[in-house]
């Protein structure tokens, strides 16, 4: 049983019907049997075309003589931005004193240690934050903080640190008193990188540093919070 045409079409002299049935117009691309089609004609696409849409995508490049030697812990990805939580520390000149004669002389053992430009107490470790979840992450860290009070602490033993990957030794000062209070920090952040299904802090002391005659009075006033070129202050009472 045949099913009945939606549409009909009258005949005219402008269409031809095949044997098969089927209709053809004039410039329709169609041919009726026996007949062969028109070659079509393909101009090629230009390479500005082309160009636009490369197969794979570049990431930057990865130099770490430009980033203080620091090595990429995980592969870049668009959308992927690293963040750290820290207690940032504003180097005074008792501090770079210390450097001066600390560096040289950890120098004659690891001839590429570096000076950085910048110092931290940190609270974290590097860890990868889609981009969209950078505020709502943000948000969750400043709730955390809102009942801490700012607190001297002092740090008075050198130790030598390293990164949970082995790619990055660097030589630190080792908190001693407001110990506690940088604990409870870490407990609270802690919380908020389990609230995001990320990676808790971890201890990083590979071994002891000979003792120096040095003691480090600093006032804990913030934290921050990097994400990629982006920061976060959090201001403590």
């Amino acid at each position: 049983m045949s099913a009945a045409p939606l549409v009909g079409y009258s005949s005219s002299g402008s269409e031809d019907e095949s044997e098969d049935g089927m209709r053809t117009r004039p410039g329709d691309g169609s041919h009726r049997r026996g007949q062969s089609p028109l070659p079509r004609q393909r101009f090629p696409v230009p390479d500005s075309v082309l160009n636009m849409f490369p197969g794979t995508e570049e990431g930057p490049e990865d130099d770490s003589t430009k980033h203080g030697g620091r090595v990429r812990t995980f592969p870049h990805e668009r959308g992927n931005w690293a963040t750290h939580v820290y207690v940032p520390y504003e180097a005074k000149e008792e501090f770079l004193d210390l450097l001066d004669v600390l560096l040289p002389h950890a120098q004659t053992y690891v001839p590429r240690l570096v000076r950085m430009k910048v110092f931290h107490l940190s609270l974290s470790q590097s860890v990868v934050l889609r981009h969209h979840w950078i505020l709502p992450f943000v948000q969750a860290l400043k709730a955390r903080m809102t009942s801490f009070h700012r607190f001297f602490f002092t740090a008075n033993q050198v130790k030598i640190y390293t990164n949970q990957e082995k790619t990055r030794t660097f030589i630190g000062l080792e908190v001693t008193s407001g110990h506690a209070q940088f604990l409870d920090l870490v407990s609270e952040v802690d919380r908020v990188m389990e609230e995001f299904n990320l990676t808790t802090f971890y201890q990083a002391i590979v071994d002891g540093f000979e003792d120096a005659e040095v003691l480090l009075r600093v006032h804990t006033e913030q934290v921050r919070c990097k994400s990629g070129n982006k920061f976060f202050s959090m201001p403590l009472k």
